[in-house]
């Protein structure tokens, strides 16, 4: 088999997840040329909500390239739940978009049991969305998994990944992510975090060297979001408000987020580890209708007398770290950038 080359460009959440990963996807894929959309991690403890053609979609198993036509991989560091999985196809094609012939299932990706969502929904300590996520992966890395090529059901859906991207053709895929580094299983705050790898080394362990990787685009909010049993939101009625106006209830649970400040600290530290190229700021009009504007520097709350201040401030501190002030998008609740 003639290899061909293959290149990929990576959507990396830079916070607890939740903040429009979804929408750079869709944005991306409908402004550029990929041959492959590849979902590299989690299961359907995740949420993106992305407006296409005037509807309005929920997806949670599946990438956003099938919106535009392209094919869309559940790659092997995912988990699957078949029945949820189906059901999201049929709601797809339900809505006019051809998800039955565009949507694919590595065939080494493990798949969530009824078991595993029983279990899962008994966990109290972390809060997780109780999808059975946990405990596919602890069964994937105790080797008593069940992989996807041993479903029925899937089979019509199932690929080998590593004859998708060496097949002696050119390949470009877009990796999308899910959740975020702030609960990346190493890197975030344990605890606290998901089951899974959400950085761009969770995108290379789907079949796809780092030598591939071309740009990275992590995605944060203009502030920060959280599901789970932390304490996390700052007595204030401002976190409140901004969670009202940004409409701050989870995609796959509907349980209200908290918010805080945005957080530069964590926002230098996931951008440096991703090898971030491209950032992307969502929900800009949230603080502009909420009237506040404010930071989180080394543990202090920094506020700005209004919406140019604290963007000047970011643009400086990214500059400073290897960001290009060109690749800095400051975007509002909306499609695109």
């Amino acid at each position: 088999m003639e290899g061909g080359r293959v290149e990929m460009d990576v959507i990396v959440d830079l916070q607890y997840g939740d903040c429009g990963k979804g929408k750079i996807a869709h944005f991306l894929c409908t402004t550029r040329k990929y041959t492959h959309v590849l979902r590299y991690n989690g299961g359907c403890n995740a949420g993106h909500t992305i407006f296409h053609k005037g509807k309005k979609f929920v997806t949670h198993h599946i990438p956003a390239g099938v919106f535009a036509g392209i094919p869309s991989v559940i790659g092997p560091g995912c988990v699957v739940d078949p029945e949820k999985f189906l059901e999201e196809i049929t709601g797809l094609e339900e809505g006019g978009i051809s998800a039955k012939t565009n949507v694919f299932v590595a065939k080494n990706v493990h798949v969530i049991t009824a078991a595993h969502k029983a279990e899962d929904g008994k966990e109290t300590k972390v809060g997780t969305t109780g999808q059975g996520n946990g405990p596919a992966y602890r069964d994937k890395f105790a080797r008593t998994g069940v992989r996807a090529e041993h479903v029925l059901e899937l089979q019509p859906f199932l690929v080998d990944l590593y004859d998708m991207w060496y097949s002696g053709k050119e390949v470009r895929v877009l990796a999308e992510g899910a959740q975020g580094f702030g609960l990346d299983i190493d890197w975030g705050d344990y605890p606290y975090v998901t089951s899974s790898h959400c950085t761009v080394g969770g995108a290379i362990l789907n079949g796809i060297p780092h030598s591939a990787v071309k740009e990275v685009w992590g995605v944060a909010k203009m502030y920060e979001t959280y599901v789970g049993k932390k304490d996390f939101q700052p007595k204030d009625e401002i976190f409140n408000k901004i969670g009202d106006v940004g409409e701050e209830f989870g995609a796959t649970t509907g349980r209200r987020r908290q918010t805080n400040w945005m957080d530069m600290q964590l926002l230098e530290k996931a951008i440096r580890m991703n090898g971030v190229t491209h950032v992307v700021f969502n929900k800009v009009d949230v603080l502009r209708i909420a009237g506040a504007w404010a930071i989180i520097d080394e543990g202090k709350v920094v506020p700005f007398k209004g919406e140019e201040a604290m963007k000047s401030f970011i643009t400086e501190r990214l500059v400073k770290i290897g960001i290009s002030a060109a690749n800095i998008f400051f975007s509002e609740n909306k499609e695109g950038i």
